[in-house]
């Protein structure tokens, strides 16, 4: 519904699986349950300003960058545990279709 909890203090109802149906409050951690709010407190999300998107955009690049060979990626590298992406550390060549290739130069790089 486009919506934020807003001014919502706690659900009014909380859907629970059978299994924990009998359990108190807050014992069911199932991917199940679910919380039921007041439409009427709800509030209109937020929306992110455009230096908030480039910030968001930035940090995306920087995990999807590698560091030896400066290919973007479509997900995200194992920087921590590797150092680079899976080509540079096994030692071959990258199939072009792979990793991001612009040929027009990129006026803005907005994630949205």
């Amino acid at each position: 519904m486009g919506l934020s909890p807003g001014d919502n203090v706690g659900p009014v109802a909380i859907l629970r699986c059978r299994l924990c149906a009998n359990r108190p409050q807050w014992s069911c951690r199932h991917p199940t349950r679910g919380f039921l709010l007041r439409v009427d407190l709800a509030r209109p999300k937020r929306v992110p300003t455009l230096a908030q998107e480039l910030a968001l955009d930035r940090a995306m690049a920087a995990r999807s960058t590698c560091s030896r060979c400066s290919r973007r990626y479509d997900y995200c590298l194992p920087l921590r545990t590797v150092g680079s992406c899976d080509p540079c550390a096994r030692g071959y060549e990258p199939t072009p279709g792979t990793y991001v290739t612009t040929t027009v130069p990129v006026t803005h790089r907005l994630a949205a």
